[in-house]
C-alpha cells in the first residue's frame, strides 16, 4: 500500500454554526489513522456551487483525504444545503472566519489549516484571510479578486455584466429550500420566457420585471451591484476588497494561480504584489494561458487558440505539492517566486479543431513587473498608424460615432460566467440532476479569438465581419515587425479625448495581428487584453464628474496584464472604441444613473494624437535573454 494513500470516512451534512445563528452544511472527509494519535492537517473548501456537485465533478476532497488531510467542504450561505439568505460575496469574510473557529474547537486535525478554490471559492479564502484568523496557515486562491471596484466586478466605472448573468443562472441552479421556490418559480427560472441574453437586448433591466423578482435575495444583490456605481463604503468590505487588508496576510503563505485570459487577470497581480510585500512566509505566483475555470488549467487551449502541450498543468498535484510543503514540512520541488507562460512563437497554422497554433513556453521570474522591463510608448497617429515616433502635427485626431443602441460586440477576452440557462431546458426536477455544463451555454466564450463577428457572436445587430470594419472602432497598428517582440507585464493606454456628450466610455484592446498566409488567408487578429474607462470616473476617485461636451480631457485605460511574443511579420494593433458588450454594461451617454433607464444619446467621440496631445499605449517590452 502506498503510505500516502489512506482509507477515508466521510461525515455528511454537518451544520456549522455562524455568529448570527445561521448553519452552513459541511462534509468532513477523514483519513483513517494507521497509528494511535496520528493527526492530520486540515484543508477547507467553501463553494456557492454545491459541495456535492463539486465533489462529484472533481473529487478533490476525497483525493486530499487519501493523501493525509482532513478536508472540510462547505456550501456557502444561502446556497444548496446551507441555511441563510444568499447574498453577493459579502458574507464570505465572517462565514469563513467562523468556520475556521469551529474547526479549531474540534478534536480532529492538528490545528494547521490550508484552503483552496477557484473563482468565488478564491474570494472565500482571501475574504477570511483579511480578518486575520489565527489557524489559517496557507491559501491557494485560483483566479480570484483583489479590489472589486477597480477590476473583476467593476472596471473603470463600468460593470462587468457576467455578474448579472451569474445571478440568473445561479438562481436557476440553486436548490436551497429557504428560497421557497414554488413549481411556478422553478419553471420561470429554469425555463424562462426570456433568458438573460434576451434581457441584454433591452438593457438595462428594471426591478420587478425579470424572473429574479421571484427570488428576492438575488434581485436585491444584483441591483446593489448594478446601482452602486460610485466608490462608497460598500466597496471597502474585506469580501470585495481583500487587497486593502493585505497586512492581515503576513503570516499566511499563498500560492496564487491565474491566467492571461481570466476575468481576474489584473486582480491576481495586485493581490500577489501586496501580499508578497509584507509576507513572512512563502508567497508564489503561477500564471498560465488559460481561461477561467478549474478544469481549464489542465487544457493547453484558450478559446480558439492552442498553446504547447506543456501549457497544461496537473492542478491536484500542484496543490498537493504546495500543501505538503506548507503543512507537512516536505521538500519544495520548485520554489521560483513566479512561474509564467509566455504566449506566442508558434506555427500560426490551424490544428485539427481549427484552433490557432500560437505556441508559448514556461519561464521563471523573481519579480513583477519583470526587473528588466523597458516601457515603450507607441503613439497613435491620425493616419491609423502606431509607432514609437510621436506625432508632430499641431492638430490631429480621429472621431467616431458611438450609438448605445448598437454597441461593439465582445469577442472572447477576459470573461467568465457570461452564460445563459440552456435553451429548451427540461423540467426543474430533471434540470437539477444535470451538471453545470449541461445547465448552461456561453453567451460570450472566453479566450483568444479572431476579432471577427460571426453568426455565433452575440450582437444587437445582424452585421458580421471584422470588428476593424466598423466605423465606431478606431484601429491603430504598427508596420509588420522585423524581429520578435516580447511584451510581458502591465499595459496602459493614455488618451486625450473629447465627446459630444456629458459622459461616455472609452475602450481599448491590444491585438496580435497575424499576416495572411496559406492557412490563414485573411490573417488572424488575436485579442490579448482589454480595458475600459467611463469618462465620469476618469480621475480615479470613484466619484462621478461629468464633462463639458467638446472639452478635451486626458483618460488612462488600464488593460489586463499579458505576456506574448509578437512574431516577425506580425503587427501590434490597438483598437479604440466606446463599447465592448456584453462584457461591460452600455453607457447611455446621458450621465444619468442607469437604474432601468433605457433612453440613450448618440455621441461623437474623438481621440487626439498630435504634438501636444500625444495619445499612446505603454507596452512592457522584455529584451531577449542571452546565455
Amino acid at each position: 500500500m502506498d503510505i500516502d494513500h489512506y482509507d477515508i470516512k466521510i461525515d455528511h451534512d454537518l451544520f456549522v454554526p455562524m455568529r448570527d445563528g445561521v448553519h452552513l452544511a459541511s462534509d468532513i472527509f477523514h483519513p483513517v489513522p494507521r497509528q494511535r494519535n496520528e493527526r492530520f492537517p486540515i484543508l477547507l473548501f467553501r463553494t456557492p456551487y454545491s459541495k456535492d456537485a463539486s465533489e462529484a465533478t472533481y473529487g478533490h476532497a476525497a483525493w486530499f483525504a487519501r493523501h493525509g488531510y482532513v478536508v472540510v467542504q462547505q456550501d456557502c450561505r444561502g446556497c444548496f444545503k446551507s441555511e441563510g439568505e444568499v447574498n453577493y460575496l459579502l458574507p464570505e469574510a465572517e462565514d469563513g472566519y467562523d468556520t475556521l473557529e469551529w474547526i479549531a474547537r474540534q478534536d480532529w486535525g492538528d490545528g494547521e489549516v490550508g484552503s483552496w478554490g477557484t473563482s468565488w471559492s478564491g474570494w472565500t479564502q482571501t475574504a477570511m484571510a483579511a480578518l486575520g484568523p489565527k489557524r489559517l496557515r496557507t491559501i491557494v486562491p485560483m483566479m480570484s479578486g483583489a479590489d472589486g471596484y477597480t477590476s473583476s466586478i467593476r472596471q473603470g466605472g463600468a460593470l462587468e455584466l457576467r455578474w448579472m448573468a451569474w445571478a440568473f443562472w445561479h438562481a436557476a441552479e440553486n436548490t436551497q429550500r429557504q428560497l421557497g421556490k414554488s413549481p411556478a418559480t422553478e419553471d420561470a427560472l429554469v425555463r424562462p420566457q426570456k433568458r438573460f441574453s434576451d434581457w441584454l437586448r433591452q438593457w438595462p433591466i428594471r426591478r420587478g420585471e425579470t424572473q429574479l423578482a421571484r427570488v428576492p435575495p438575488y434581485e436585491r444583490w444584483a441591483f446593489d451591484l448594478l446601482n452602486t456605481e460610485d466608490r462608497t463604503s460598500y466597496w471597502d468590505h474585506p469580501s470585495l476588497n481583500p487587497v486593502a487588508y493585505a497586512q492581515a496576510y503576513a503570516d499566511v503563505s499563498a500560492l496564487y494561480i491565474g491566467s492571461w485570459y481570466d476575468s481576474y487577470g489584473r486582480a491576481l497581480f495586485e493581490l500577489y504584489h501586496a501580499h508578497r510585500a509584507i509576507a513572512r512566509r512563502r508567497v508564489r505566483l503561477l500564471v498560465g494561458p488559460w481561461v477561467h475555470s478549474t478544469a481549464s488549467v489542465e487544457q493547453p487551449v484558450a478559446g480558439n487558440v492552442r498553446f504547447t502541450p506543456e501549457a497544461a498543468i496537473d492542478y491536484k498535484a500542484t496543490m498537493l505539492d504546495w500543501f505538503d510543503a506548507e503543512l507537512k514540512g516536505r521538500t519544495v520541488r520548485d520554489d521560483a517566486a513566479i512561474r509564467l507562460y509566455v504566449m506566442g512563437g508558434g506555427k500560426g497554422a490551424l490544428d485539427a479543431d481549427l484552433r490557432l497554433l500560437h505556441g508559448g513556453s514556461w519561464r521563471t521570474e523573481e519579480s513583477w513587473p519583470l526587473a528588466r522591463t523597458i516601457y515603450r510608448r507607441y503613439y497613435l497617429h491620425g493616419d491609423a498608424s502606431l509607432s514609437e515616433v510621436p506625432g508632430t502635427n499641431e492638430d490631429d485626431s480621429r472621431a467616431f460615432r458611438y450609438d448605445p443602441a448598437d454597441p461593439v460586440p465582445s469577442i472572447g477576452g477576459n470573461v467568465s460566467s457570461l452564460l445563459d440557462v440552456v435553451a429548451n431546458a427540461p423540467p426543474a426536477e430533471e434540470f437539477h440532476r444535470l451538471t453545470h455544463l449541461q445547465c448552461t451555454v456561453p453567451i460570450v466564450a472566453p479566450g483568444g479569438y479572431d476579432q471577427t463577428v460571426t453568426e455565433d457572436t452575440f450582437r444587437l445587430n445582424r452585421r458580421i465581419g471584422p470588428l476593424s470594419a466598423r466605423t465606431d472602432v478606431l484601429v491603430f497598428e504598427t508596420a509588420p515587425l522585423s524581429s520578435p517582440l516580447e511584451i510581458t507585464g502591465p499595459v496602459t493606454v493614455a488618451l486625450w479625448v473629447s465627446s459630444g456628450a456629458v459622459d461616455t466610455d472609452f475602450t481599448a484592446k491590444l491585438i496580435d495581428v497575424y499576416p495572411p498566409s496559406a492557412t490563414l488567408p485573411d490573417g488572424f487578429a488575436l485579442n490579448l487584453c482589454d480595458g475600459i474607462q467611463r469618462l465620469r470616473y476618469r480621475d480615479g476617485s470613484g466619484q462621478a464628474k461629468l464633462v463639458t461636451p467638446g472639452t478635451v480631457v486626458p483618460v488612462t485605460i488600464t488593460l489586463y496584464p499579458t505576456s506574448n511574443i509578437f512574431a516577425p511579420g506580425h503587427r501590434i494593433r490597438l483598437d479604440i472604441s466606446s463599447s465592448n458588450f456584453p462584457r461591460f454594461d452600455i453607457n447611455a451617454n446621458t450621465g444619468r444613473h442607469q437604474d432601468g433607464v433605457r433612453e440613450g444619446a448618440i455621441a461623437t467621440n474623438r481621440v487626439y494624437c498630435d504634438r501636444s496631445r500625444p495619445s499612446h499605449i505603454v507596452l512592457p517590452v522584455i529584451a531577449a535573454q542571452t546565455e
